[in-house]
C-alpha cells in the first residue's frame, strides 16, 4: 500500500487515477470501514483519505477520544483491508475552515475521483455544512459518483469506532472483537519489569505500550505475536497487581509453551480474546498462585477454541 502524507501529495503522484475515495478516520478500521473499501472497490482503486491528527484532538481535545489503534497500526489495517494508497492529510484549525466547496473541489478536481464512498451520516467542511447531498451534487457537475454505504450492523448494533471503545473499556473484547473483525489488539516494546513471576513460576513480559485505548484492568487469555512472527498464547494481568500493594498500570503477559530467552527491547503485539476475570487482592503469595493456576487453565481451552 502506498501511503501520501497531504492531499496535495497525492495529487502530484502519477500513481492514482480516477481513484474511489473512502473518507474518514477509520480509527481501528472495523467490519463498517471495511464495507465503505468493499464498495469502493467495485468503482476502482481504492484510496482512503483519513486525518492526522484525529479532528476531535485539534478541535475539542478534552471530549477527544482515546484512540483504538496508532497511526502505525491504522495503515497496517488499511493494507490488509485491500486498500490501494491512503492518504493521511494534516489535520489543523485552518484546515478545520474549508469551506464544502473548497473540500469538493480537492476531492474531485485535485485528486480527480471518479466515486466518493462515505457512510449515510457523512458530513464535510467548515461546520460540517457538506452534506451527501451536496458531495453527489459536486461529483455530478465532475460526471463522477458519490455512493452512500448504509450502516453495519452486528447482532443488531450498528459498528462504529466509538461502540468499539466503549466494549473495550468495558473489558468487553468479545463483544468489540465482533465489531472490528478481529480481536481488539495493541503493541509495545518488552520493558524490564520488577520479576515476581519469575519467583512463583509464571514468568511475565512486561509490555510498554503507547496505545490509548485499553481494555479495562483484569486478566485475559490473549495471543501475542513477536516481531519475527512466531505466535504464543497465553494470559495477561492489565492492572496495578494489588496484591503487591502497586499503583502504577501495567501490562504483563505470560506466554505459553515460550522458549526460555530475552525478550526485552523486542516488539509485542497483544491480541486480547477474552476476559477471564477482574483484577483482585489476594491474601497472599499462595492463593495468587493458585489462582494463575485456574486462569492459565481457563486461558487455554480458551486459545483452543479461537484456533479451531
Amino acid at each position: 500500500m502506498q501511503t501520501f502524507w497531504s492531499l496535495d501529495e497525492a495529487a502530484s503522484s502519477r500513481a492514482l487515477s480516477r481513484p474511489a475515495l473512502c473518507l474518514g478516520n477509520f480509527d481501528g478500521v472495523h467490519l463498517g470501514h471495511q464495507a465503505l473499501f468493499a464498495r469502493a472497490a467495485t468503482f476502482g482503486p481504492v484510496v482512503a483519505v483519513t486525518f492526522e491528527p484525529h479532528p476531535g484532538k485539534v478541535l475539542q481535545p478534552e471530549l477527544a477520544p482515546r484512540l483504538i489503534a496508532t497511526k502505525e497500526r491504522k495503515l497496517e489495517l488499511l493494507a490488509q483491508a485491500g486498500v490501494f494508497a491512503t492518504v493521511v492529510h494534516p489535520f489543523t484549525r485552518e484546515f478545520s475552515r474549508t469551506t464544502p466547496q473548497a473540500f469538493e473541489a480537492l476531492l474531485f478536481d485535485t485528486l480527480a475521483a471518479g466515486a466518493v464512498v462515505v457512510g449515510a451520516d457523512f458530513t464535510y467542511g467548515s461546520k460540517r455544512a457538506g452534506t451527501v447531498t451536496s458531495m453527489s451534487a459536486a461529483a455530478a457537475e465532475r460526471q463522477a459518483v458519490v455512493s452512500v454505504v448504509s450502516p453495519v450492523t452486528v447482532e443488531g448494533v450498528v459498528v462504529s469506532s466509538s461502540r468499539v471503545r466503549e466494549y473495550v473499556l468495558e473489558g468487553r473484547v468479545e463483544a468489540a472483537a465482533r465489531l472490528l473483525g478481529r480481536p481488539f489488539d495493541l503493541s509495545g516494546v518488552v520493558v524490564k519489569g520488577q520479576q515476581r513471576g519469575r519467583t512463583i513460576g509464571f514468568p511475565t513480559a512486561n509490555v510498554d505500550t503507547p496505545n490509548e485505548l485499553r481494555p479495562a484492568p483484569g486478566v485475559y487469555a490473549i495471543v501475542a505475536t513477536l516481531g519475527d512472527g512466531r505466535e504464543y498464547g497465553g494470559a495477561c494481568n492489565l492492572g496495578v497487581k494489588p496484591t503487591f500493594g502497586g499503583d502504577a498500570v501495567t501490562l504483563e503477559c505470560n506466554l505459553f509453551d515460550f522458549p526460555p530467552s530475552d525478550l526485552y527491547g523486542q516488539t509485542l503485539r497483544v491480541a486480547f480474546l477474552e476476559r477471564l476475570r477482574p483484577e483482585q487482592r489476594f491474601a497472599g503469595l499462595e492463593a495468587l498462585k493458585a489462582q494463575i493456576e485456574r486462569d492459565v487453565v481457563a486461558a487455554r481451552a480458551i486459545i483452543n477454541r479461537h484456533r479451531r
